[in-house]
């Protein structure tokens, strides 16, 4: 069996950062993003989200590459969220994604950033740097 150690920080957005992440577009947003996450065994360690963009915490091993791993979590979420009963709007991510490793030490600092997102952003205590998903 190979070791390994490979924690992340991932944030993505909604198209144009749209308010389009509802709470009941985050419970299917959730329960595909767990289902996936088996899937391609993925450690989720925590996620969090607001209206407009989410926060996730895993551990990728080394057969995948986050730009992958980042393309299923996507893809499945928004065709799940797209096939609710009643939607009448398309749901869709924005291109790019933040993506930054995390060593043992920071990463229980970070989980506990991402699954309180509701409440940094409410309180207005970001980090900046974990608010990233483009080059601007």
């Amino acid at each position: 069996m190979t070791y390994w150690r490979l924690h992340y920080h991932l944030v993505f957005s909604t198209l144009d950062r749209q308010p389009t992440l509802t709470a009941e577009r985050e419970k299917v947003f959730y329960t595909i993003l767990y289902r996936k996450a088996k899937e391609l065994e993925l450690i989720i360690h925590a996620a969090g989200n607001v209206e407009d963009h989410a926060h996730i915490v895993l551990s990728i091993p080394p057969k995948l590459s986050v730009a992958d791993c980042v393309r299923h979590l996507k893809g499945a979420s928004a065709h799940a969220i797209n096939l609710m009963p009643g939607n009448t709007e398309k749901f869709e991510w924005q291109r790019g994604y933040g993506a930054l490793s995390i060593g043992e030490r920071s990463l229980s600092m970070v989980m506990e950033y991402a699954a309180k997102q509701k409440e940094h952003h409410r309180e207005n205590r970001l980090v900046q740097v974990y608010e990233r998903f483009d080059d601007e």
